[in-house]
């Protein structure tokens, strides 16, 4: 057997190793479609204070972000959507009032001192200068917030403890008083507690909100919806199915019409989806029905090529010329189709993924992945295996081609 050969074959192990453990390193990541969860279509409303534009929309984004990733959501989707919309996606969420009170509320912290008839004074320090916000508990094992300040916080913090001994600072959130206790002195270094009756969860979701900031632009809520995961158990049971018989139907096909040929292609068809799969886990892409519909699709798009390929193999043994020679003159023959129509399809997935939504992003993905998957299996694999058992076997009757001289 060539040296080359044996060089592309450890090549392909290489891969296919990779690929298989990348495919079973973690469970697959299922998308609202198939998981469940809950479904939020978020407005931005203009107002006095502040307009909506594109910077105040990257903003909000950036802020919902940080504020869903502290719901602990796996596999989040939160994306613009036209000039003022953002659509956000919650797999596997199940307290729908819980995440939509997360996801819209303001969360602005404020210090304000507190006035002799018990009204709120001025605002002298806002949560713009909030370093960080986290849970901590009182010598009575009460939970409380305890923050930090920046720099310049801590400097006006210091600054108003100084110059009020004796009053009360009230801490307030969302315009709520939550605590108000007397300047004893003056606090240097910008760290201290909010306290009130807070249960853990409630003083962990407000840490939440405080460290993601608060909302840019004032947001209305267009759309909510819980999406149930029945459907999506259905689909994924009924897309084994068709998957599997659709599979089994083609294995039969490709062997009894391309006899060892349809053989081989019928492995590089298991070895294309490990590696297909694999990379899916890889990016640590998120499962979608229609990211299913694209992975079949291209396993159809993966027999296409092998079957160009043979069907080239065919005409040139028919020629009269030896298996080794119209293999490589059928591989070559055949390659500039395959590359040419899979680059058209190529294309069309990077315009879907660019301008496309959530499920026809995943779409676009799990197709390119699948494309490129199937060349590397058509081009590749299929030769080098095909050349392989004919050097190890030392095959030399077309029959097995299913050609007859």
């Amino acid at each position: 057997m060539k040296k080359s050969l044996l060089v592309n074959l450890a090549l392909i192990a290489v891969v296919l190793g990779l690929a298989v453990w990348f495919a079973f390193l973690k469970p697959v990541r299922l998308g609202l479609d198939l998981k469940g969860g809950v479904y939020v279509v978020l407005e931005a409303q203009d107002t006095k204070e502040a307009k909506v534009d594109n910077q105040a929309m990257d903003r909000l984004v950036e802020v919902l972000d940080r504020r869903v990733n502290g719901l602990g959501v796996s596999e989040p989707v939160i994306q613009r959507s036209g000039d003022r919309r953002v659509i956000v996606e919650l797999p596997g969420v199940k307290d729908t009032e819980e995440a939509i009170k997360v996801i819209g509320k303001t969360a602005l912290l404020e210090f304000r001192l507190l006035k002799s008839d018990g009204s709120l004074g001025d605002v002298l320090l806002t949560g713009k200068e909030l370093k960080k916000a986290d849970v901590s508990f009182d010598r009575l094992g009460r939970p409380q917030i305890g923050f930090e300040l920046t720099t310049k916080g801590a400097k006006i913090f210091a600054d108003i403890t100084k110059k009020n001994i004796g009053k009360q600072l009230a801490i307030t959130l969302d315009g709520a008083q939550q605590t108000a206790p007397t300047i004893q002195s003056e606090i240097p270094g910008g760290k201290g507690v909010i306290t009130g009756s807070y249960t853990v969860d409630e003083a962990k979701k407000m840490a939440t909100l405080l460290n993601a900031g608060a909302l840019p632009v004032k947001v209305k809520m267009l759309e909510t919806r819980t999406v149930g995961a029945t459907l999506g158990e259905e689909s994924i049971q009924a897309s084994y199915k068709a998957g599997i018989v659709a599979l089994i139907l083609i294995a039969i096909f490709m062997v009894v019409w391309y006899r060892l040929p349809g053989l081989i292609a019928d492995l590089a068809l298991l070895i294309f989806g490990i590696i297909a799969f694999g990379t899916l886990n890889f990016i640590d892409s998120t499962l979608t029905l229609p990211g299913i519909a694209g992975f079949i699709l291209s396993v159809g798009m993966a027999v296409d090529a092998n079957v160009i390929i043979f069907e080239r193999l065919k005409e040139e043994l028919r020629l009269g010329n030896s298996i080794l020679a119209a293999l490589d003159a059928g591989f070559k023959k055949a390659f500039m189709a395959i590359f040419d129509s899979n680059i058209t399809t190529l294309i069309i997935t990077a315009i879907l993924f660019a301008l496309g939504t959530g499920p026809v992003k995943g779409f676009a993905v799990t197709l390119t992945i699948g494309i490129l998957a199937s060349m590397f299996t058509a081009i590749v694999v299929t030769r080098v295996l095909l050349k392989g058992f004919i050097y190890l076997f030392k095959i030399e009757n077309p029959i097995l081609f299913g050609v007859r001289r």
